[in-house]
C-alpha cells in the first residue's frame, strides 16, 4: 500500500492545492492529514472540504481543537489566538462538522499516527532526541508518524543509539530495518527553512520513505492574508519558510 501524507495545512489553498497535485501524479492509495488543516491562514473552508474528501484518515491537531474550543486559546501565541479567533467567525456548518469527528491521535494499516507526540499528542514538539526517544519507546509499531513541528524528520534508533533527524526534501528512508519515527512537515507554514509545502509519500509494501516538496503559489496566500485581516506575520513568514 502506498499512502501520501500530509499534515499542518493551516488553511493554505494554495499549498494544499499543489500538494494534492503532485500527490496525484504518484497515484497513491491513500492520503492521510495528521492535522492543523486550519490556522494561521485565508481559506479555512475550502481546506477542510477537500480534506474531508481526499483523506481517508485524518486526525485533529491543536488548531483544530482551538477552533473546535476544545483547548484555551490562553495556550496560543498571540498570533496563533487571533487567526483561530478570525477563523471560529468565518468557519462553515460543514467545515465545523468535520473538524468535530476528529482526534489527535489513530491508526491504520499496522501506522500509529499522532498530530503532535505519544506522549502528548495535541502540544509536544518532538525536536529533541529526548523527544523522538520517547516518542519510540512509547510506542510499538514498526512506523510512528508525528506532525505539529512543521519540520520533516526521520529518526531510528540503532543498536539504542538515536540516528536520523532532518528530513530535507528528497530524503529517502529505507524503512526496512528497525522502527522510524517520521515526520511529513508541513504543507501551509514549513518551519526547516524550505518554504516550499512538504509532503510525505510512504509505500508500506516495499517498506520505503519518500520526503517531497513542491512549489506553490506563495504570494497569492500572503495577499489572502492581508485581505483577510489576520496579523501580518503569518503571511511574511511563508517566504522563508521560518
Amino acid at each position: 500500500m502506498r499512502v501520501a501524507v500530509v499534515s499542518d495545512i493551516h488553511a493554505n489553498l494554495h499549498a494544499l492545492e499543489a500538494a494534492l497535485e503532485a500527490i496525484d501524479r504518484e497515484q497513491p492509495d491513500a492520503v492521510w492529514c495528521l492535522g492543523d488543516i486550519v490556522g494561521y491562514g485565508p481559506r479555512p473552508d475550502e481546506c477542510c472540504r477537500i480534506v474531508e474528501e481526499r483523506a481517508a484518515l485524518c486526525l485533529a491537531g491543536n488548531h483544530d481543537l482551538g477552533v473546535r474550543g476544545d483547548v484555551d486559546l490562553d495556550d496560543f501565541a498571540p498570533d496563533a489566538a487571533a487567526a483561530a479567533l478570525w477563523t471560529r467567525g468565518v468557519l462553515g456548518d460543514r467545515a465545523r462538522a468535520f473538524l468535530a469527528r476528529l482526534e489527535p491521535s489513530g491508526e491504520a494499516e499496522g501506522v500509529q499516527l499522532f498530530h503532535a507526540s505519544p506522549r502528548d499528542p495535541i502540544w509536544e514538539y518532538v525536536l529533541t532526541d529526548q523527544a523522538a526517544a520517547a516518542a519510540l519507546e512509547l510506542t510499538s509499531a514498526p512506523v510512528v508518524l508525528v506532525g505539529h513541528s512543521h519540520i520533516p524528520l526521520a529518526v531510528t534508533v540503532d543498536g539504542g543509539e538515536l540516528e536520523g533527524g532532518h528530513a530535507p526534501a528528497g530524503t529517502e528512508i529505507d524503512l526496512g530495518v528497525g522502527r522510524w519515527l517520521l515526520n511529513p512537515g508541513s504543507v501551509g507554514q514549513p518551519r526547516d527553512g524550505d518554504p516550499r509545502a512538504a509532503w510525505l509519500l510512504l509505500d508500506l509494501d516495499a517498506r520505503r520513505a519518500s520526503f517531497r516538496r513542491v512549489d506553490y503559489a506563495i504570494a497569492e496566500t500572503q495577499a489572502e492574508i492581508r485581505e483577510a485581516g489576520l496579523p501580518p506575520a503569518l503571511g511574511d513568514r511563508l517566504s522563508s519558510g521560518a
